[in-house]
This record gives C-alpha cells, sequence and structure tokens, in this order.
C-alpha cells in the first residue's frame, strides 16, 4: 500500500507523538479531526498502522549501556533461527540480516559493560554462532522512530 501525501503526514504526526489528538493532527495537515480519524481507522484497517507505542529511553529503565554486535554464523543457519534464538534476550532491542561479512547486526541494551559483556558471551555462546564482533554506542547522535517522507 502506498500512502499519499496527507496519509504520510498523519503516519509522521502520530510517530512523533502517538497520543497527539486528532485535532491536533488536523489543524497541523489541513483537515478535520474527523476526517483525520477515518485516515487512521482506513489506515489501521489497511496495515499501514500497525500499532501504538511508548518510547521509553532506556537508561531510565537502568539499561545506560548501548552496542552492536555483528553475528558470523555457521552455513546454512536460516534467519529464522537467528531471530528465535535472539528472541530470548530482553537486552536485544533489535536484529537485522545484512549485507557484507556479518550474517546480522543486533543492538543491544545493558545495565553496564559487564552486563553488556554477559550478553556477549551468551549471543557468541549460541550453537549457530561462529564469531561476533561489538562495537559500544558513545553518544547516539540521531534517532528516528517515524517513517516516510518528513513532512
Amino acid at each position: 500500500m502506498r500512502l499519499n501525501d496527507l496519509d504520510e503526514r498523519i503516519v509522521h504526526a502520530l510517530a512523533e507523538d502517538a497520543r497527539r489528538s486528532y485535532a491536533d493532527i488536523g489543524a497541523l495537515i489541513g483537515l478535520s479531526a474527523p476526517a483525520v480519524k477515518r485516515r487512521v481507522d482506513r489506515l489501521r484497517a489497511d496495515g499501514a498502522i500497525t500499532g501504538f507505542t511508548v518510547r521509553v529511553d532506556p537508561a531510565a529503565l537502568g539499561w545506560a549501556t548501548e552496542g552492536f554486535i555483528e553475528i558470523y554464523c555457521s552455513r546454512n543457519t536460516a534467519p529464522e533461527a537467528i531471530r528465535r534464538g535472539l528472541a530470548r534476550y530482553p537486552e536485544v532491542a533489535s536484529a537485522s540480516t545484512v549485507t557484507g561479512e556479518a550474517d546480522a547486526i543486533v543492538q543491544v541494551f545493558a545495565a553496564d559493560m559487564r552486563h553488556f559483556e554477559q550478553v556477549l558471551e551468551r549471543i557468541a555462546g549460541e550453537p549457530y554462532v561462529e564469531r561476533t564482533k561489538s562495537v559500544l554506542v558513545l553518544s547516539p547522535l540521531l534517532r528516528r522512530y517515524s517513517s516516510g517522507t518528513p513532512g
């Protein structure tokens, strides 16, 4: 499904603040609150909007250390096997298969360096993992939580 300009602007407004009122969004993009609600309902029904959520600063939960782990897997490891293995770790915020030498990259949040090291050791011990390479985040420079063209 391809979103038109108004739908994209609605999605961006909701991505910035999912608690924003339909009236506020309507004033922002030039539609009435009922028209915005109808469009949001349609976007949800069509699957373009899959849900509403809250973004929490990981540090507020005691997860002050962030890093990325590249995973190099044994031959013929299916992406689903990697996903199943990583889904067990609450510290894993995201995981994706990637191009290049690594098979996957994993974003991890941990309480401190020792905790990050423990998570890294556990992931490296998964049966499909041949080796890992990790980097720690010093300062996040830019994080975008919305999708589509900026409105």
